[in-house]
């Protein structure tokens, strides 16, 4: 058997007993919806809206590096038994794990402010007799409360469900008139230019779709369902099972990460169709898409952009303060899980409260949302790369993975995507800086 190679898993005869597809479904999906979070849509909507179709193609380069590298991550989660926290912290210098936390709990924290603040302005879109902070600190509210007090199984199903929110981009991009044609040349014949807005918004997306907080999320998950009721052992331990798990993991994955890219993809179509054909170039957040959709497209197009809005917000926001919670708390060994009672984990619990809130506070205090959007995929471009080299020296290490390291193939595309990160996030910070 090669040094790096996976070992050989034989196909099994179909299984009556084989859970159907939504049962299949699980982490893979929640992460992939929760990627086209409100701010997200602020990014794909920009690129729709100052360059039509030409960069839809984007969109199909990010879904492999998409999915490979959240699958290494549930991979090395299911795999161990920990989430990635845990693994950096038994594996790298503690202060090298503490400040990358703390880079991402900053990331996150100021991700949740720019969400929540999308969320209660596409809302008041919707309903515009009640004040923003209300819905800023009820939304919020809402998110928090509901990890905290409802139970892993029922919570998870809530965020699953959650998932069908993103079909209204699906509906909207059904109620506006798409050159098709224009479309396909965009995806499959790579448009470039040499203005810096157009660089700096491709690598927006790149730093949009491919984003730490996911990586911590989806491992954590995985780590978390495998407690459940029946209790399963880490696939180190329990070979036998590896080739089911493994082999659900890749679906799951490339499931979620297709459903990512295709809501992307509607959002910054409907935004190329209507806001550029219109000459409406400069978009700034989510609910401003919103708002200049309505005069172009029709009050149905601008509803449905603002519920989904909304409902990607719900998903998202748990989705950032949670895998915050868990590399703090993995970093500092406290007890972690949603499946644990609050009294079982009150720094955990405690951590989730405090991302949401300081994400709330920053609204109050009038935080500028474009900045915010800024630094944070600043932020994450500084927190990505390092990240995922470790994640890729940790996949590929017997010590950590046993006989179920990543195969030569998946160690090469991780790679490659690393290193495509690298250039993109250099680039974003570069432009970042000179821009301020």
């Amino acid at each position: 058997m090669s040094a790096h190679a996976t070992p050989v898993m034989a196909r099994a005869p179909p299984d009556p007993d084989e859970p159907g597809l939504w049962r299949r479904l699980g982490p893979g999906l929640v992460t992939g919806a929760a990627d086209d979070d409100p701010s997200g849509i602020a990014t794909y909507s920009l690129a729709g809206a100052q360059f039509g179709f030409q960069l839809a193609w984007s969109l199909l380069l990010t879904y492999p590096m998409m999915v490979v590298i959240q699958a290494i991550s549930a991979r090395i989660g299911r795999t161990t038994g920990k989430g990635i926290a845990g693994n950096l912290r038994t594996h790298y210098p503690h202060w090298l794990v503490l400040t990358v936390v703390a880079l991402l709990f900053t990331a996150n924290t100021l991700n949740i402010g720019a969400d929540l603040g999308a969320m209660a302005a596409a809302a008041r879109l919707l309903v515009p007799s009640i004040p923003g902070w209300v819905y800023v600190f009820s939304f919020g509210l809402l998110c928090a409360l509901s990890q905290i007090f409802c139970s892993h199984s029922r919570y998870v199903a809530l965020l699953k469900w959650l998932t069908l929110s993103l079909f209204a981009y699906f509906a909207t991009l059904c109620v506006v008139r798409v050159h098709w044609l224009e479309l396909v040349k965009g995806l499959l014949w790579p448009h470039f230019s040499a203005s810096p807005d157009f660089w700096l918004t491709l690598v927006a997306i790149l730093g949009t779709t491919i984003s730490p907080y996911l990586f911590f999320w989806q491992a954590a998950q995985e780590v978390e369902d495998a407690k459940a009721p029946p209790r399963d052992r880490p696939l180190r331990y329990d070979p036998a099972g590896a080739p089911r798990a493994l082999a659900r993991i890749k679906f799951d994955t490339a499931i979620g990460m297709g459903f990512s890219n295709l809501v992307a993809l509607a959002i910054l179509v409907t935004a190329a169709a209507t806001l550029h054909e219109s000459g409406i170039t400069h978009i700034a957040t989510a609910a401003q898409a919103a708002r200049a959709l309505e005069p172009v497209a029709g009050h149905l197009a601008f509803t449905l952009f603002s519920i989904g809005i909304i409902g990607t917000g719900l998903l998202s926001i748990p989705v950032l303060a949670g895998s915050a919670a868990y590399a703090l708390g993995e970093a500092r060994e406290w007890p972690v899980g949603l499946a644990r009672k609050p009294q079982q984990a009150k720094a955990f619990y405690g951590a989730i409260v405090t991302a949401t809130l300081l994400g709330a506070l920053a609204n109050v205090l009038e935080l500028n949302p474009v900045k915010a959007l800024v630094w944070v995929a600043v932020l994450n471009g500084i927190v990505a790369v390092p990240v995922m080299a470790m994640l890729m020296f940790l996949g590929t290490r017997r010590s950590v993975m046993g006989e179920l390291r990543i195969s030569r193939s998946w160690s090469a595309l991780g790679w490659a995507t690393t290193g495509l990160m690298g250039l993109a996030s250099v680039a974003l910070i570069v432009a970042t800086l000179r821009g301020e």
